[in-house]
């Protein structure tokens, strides 16, 4: 499939974003064949990108195929909020949170984090990787990443019910209140931990960077997400003045929307 250069696109002031769990596809599930038939649509018409919390391989998994890597399906993929950046296919500078963090730091706050985990009351399973370390970020899970698709809906069930994922990142953020860290809850198991200014907003600076590259400048940036209520991942990014937020609850949603603003 061929696109029209950037510059050729019948609205080439414009550029959606979207979210990837419950925005584009189920939690940690594939994207539907109607979901990249639309986008497919889409790019015909403006520049298209994704900013998600996870790393490349989670979302090679949920968009592209064995085939197809997902940095050809998107004119701007941002894995890890942007830290990690794909700009047609090509990567663009990325951002360690290691070096940004320190060894001495970064070692307190993961063994506060597996220590608050073994101390919890309830829990409905423990399913291993607890912490998964990333080059932007940390996520943690008190359920753990390795848990099925059943144990996940489990744990979001009982955490809706405890409040375990905001009552762990308040503590937290006392704790860790010199670090000048972000907690950000997002999909059903876990919540990301990242330098202040490193949430999804980051990927914005690749966008408006563009004007320099091609001299496009996106005087109209569109926002898709399910985690866009305060603390939520998707909030800040919602919520800043240069992006146009739209809310959604779930793939069908964001299908329905974006179906209706583009004529599609």
């Amino acid at each position: 499939m061929s696109f029209p250069d950037l510059k050729d696109r019948p609205m080439k002031d414009t550029i959606c974003l979207f979210d990837v769990d419950e925005t584009l596809t189920p939690a940690r599930r594939p994207a539907s064949p109607q979901m990249l038939d639309l986008l497919v649509k889409l790019r015909q018409k403006c520049a298209i990108g994704y900013v998600g919390g996870s790393d490349l391989l989670k979302q090679q998994e949920q968009l592209g195929t064995p085939s197809i890597p997902v940095t050809t399906l998107f004119d701007f993929c941002f894995p890890e909020n942007g830290l990690t950046a794909f700009r047609l296919g090509q990567p663009l500078t990325s951002t360690s949170f290691l070096q940004h963090l320190g060894e001495a730091n970064y070692q307190k706050l993961a063994k506060f984090c597996l220590r608050y985990i073994s101390e919890l009351e309830g829990l409905p399973a423990m399913r291993g990787t607890f912490i998964e370390f990333r080059n932007g970020m940390i996520n943690v899970s008190p359920v753990g990443r390795n848990a099925s698709k059943a144990d996940r809906d489990e744990f979001n069930k009982w955490d809706e019910q405890s409040g375990c994922r905001t009552k762990f990142v308040e503590v937290l953020r006392k704790e860790f209140a010199d670090l000048g860290l972000t907690y950000s809850i997002g999909g059903q198991i876990s919540f990301d931990v990242f330098p202040n200014g490193w949430d999804k907003t980051f990927c914005l600076r690749h966008v408006e960077n563009e004007k320099n590259v091609s001299g496009i400048e996106y005087k109209k940036i569109h926002f898709f997400g399910d985690k866009t209520f305060k603390g939520g991942n998707d909030y800040e990014i919602y919520e800043d003045k240069r992006t146009i937020g739209h809310s959604v609850d779930g793939p069908a949603d964001t299908m329905r929307i974006v179906k209706d603003l583009f004529q599609l």
